[in-house]
């Protein structure tokens, strides 16, 4: 789709070299000499707009007041010959998504701001198209955001949730991978029955087996009495498999055994029992790396990856940050009492500017120490205390 750009300049010499730089990387232009000009067009026909400072009939800055009052996503790329700091101030504060000084540099960095603009429209518009896709969006309300990158998720999880196929979450620790396997289940026929949820990295080798399947009574010293797996307690429900990766050879063995027969047996025991469970599993490595140095067998993990959801990570989930901030801000003052709280400015650059190594499970326990740190109903950047890892 190609753009529309609106260049509103009282300079005609001016306005034909900025009307044929944006022409000639591709975009619809149109150009106008003073403000009624350019209102008379209709504000909503054009995607972005190049706006001058000093126009005949008004001020460029009570326009761009007015273009953002009615439309405040639309981004106006604001260009003037005055280098004032309180200009400039002035210009963001009233919603200028850019400011250009007027000088040898304006028209590549007008191109340029444009070409990322119109970066921000195509995501906006994706961001629609999925939001538009995923039916009653309260279904979900634990996978906090809405980006693109999550709003993909969650459309996965729509196709998915209403089977019984088997599901491999992958991602970085930290990203939400369990709360995608519990909106699966909740969306799910099985939704009344249990949820089940085994840490494999939580568990030592030599348990894990007794965790999943249970045993009998005499089945090794210390089994004074007959105990069910978390199999068992997962019947007619789901089993979430978490960091499957970690599972030791022998044990993946049995399980892929488990898959395909959908039966298994406690330890001590001959007897089969038949399960109805729905196997979620979720690992935040590599499993073909795995599979090709011998850590993971093949035939397992051709099992598991019936359907694939990749959970991205929080530095690439763009303004997720801020809203799962609140979000967790909100829970943190209900639980420590701190009544409503609220991040200032210094907060919010912090938190847009950091990394997120540790993801989602990080930024909550952040917001958790700051709500302790804080004076006042104010978070502010000093409150924010970011782990390292030396």
């Amino acid at each position: 789709m190609i753009l529309k750009i609106a260049i509103v300049e009282d300079n005609a010499m001016y306005a034909k070299i900025l009307e044929h730089a944006l022409q000639e990387d591709g975009y619809e232009t149109g150009t106008f000499g003073s403000t009624h000009e350019f209102l008379d067009s209709g504000i909503d026909q054009w995607d972005i707009i190049s706006l001058d400072h000093s126009l005949p009939d008004q001020s460029g800055m009570e326009v761009l007041q007015d273009i953002q009052s009615a439309y405040p996503d639309k981004p106006v790329i604001y260009l003037s010959g005055q280098e004032d700091v309180e200009v400039v101030v002035e210009a963001y504060d009233k919603g200028a998504y850019r400011y250009i000084i007027k000088n040898e540099l304006a028209v590549p960095r007008l191109k340029k701001a444009i070409e990322n603009a119109a970066k921000s429209i195509e995501l906006r518009r994706e961001v629609e198209i999925l939001r538009q896709n995923i039916s009653d969006r309260s279904r979900y309300d634990k996978l906090v955001g809405e980006s693109s990158a999550l709003l993909n998720v969650l459309k996965l999880i729509q196709r998915v949730e209403a089977t019984d196929t088997q599901v491999l979450i992958t991602g970085d620790s930290g990203t939400g991978k369990e709360l995608v396997a519990m909106a699966i289940h909740q969306n799910s026929p099985r939704k009344k029955k249990p949820f089940v949820a085994v840490n494999m990295a939580a568990i030592p080798d030599h348990l894990l087996e007794d965790e999943l399947f249970g045993h009998e009574k005499g089945a090794f010293t210390g089994a004074t009495a007959r105990r069910r797996g978390r199999f068992e307690e997962a019947q007619s429900g789901t089993i979430f498999l978490d960091e499957i990766g970690e599972m030791e050879l022998k044990l993946q063995a049995k399980l892929l055994r488990v898959l395909q027969e959908k039966k298994m047996s406690r330890l001590g025991s001959n007897k089969e029992i038949k399960l109805d469970v729905r196997i979620l599993a979720a690992t935040n490595r590599n499993l073909g790396e795995l599979v090709r140095d011998g850590g993971f067998r093949e035939d397992l993990y051709y099992r598991i990856q019936g359907f694939l959801i990749h959970m991205p990570k929080l530095k690439d989930r763009g303004d997720d940050v801020l809203l799962l901030a609140n979000h967790f801000l909100k829970e943190s003052a209900k639980k420590h009492g701190a009544g409503e709280l609220i991040l200032d400015e210094s907060a919010v650059m912090a938190l847009q500017n950091h990394n997120w190594p540790g993801n989602v499970r990080e930024l909550m326990a952040l917001i958790d120490r700051a709500v302790l740190m804080r004076e006042g109903n104010t978070i502010r950047s000093s409150d924010l205390i970011f782990s390292s890892v030396i």
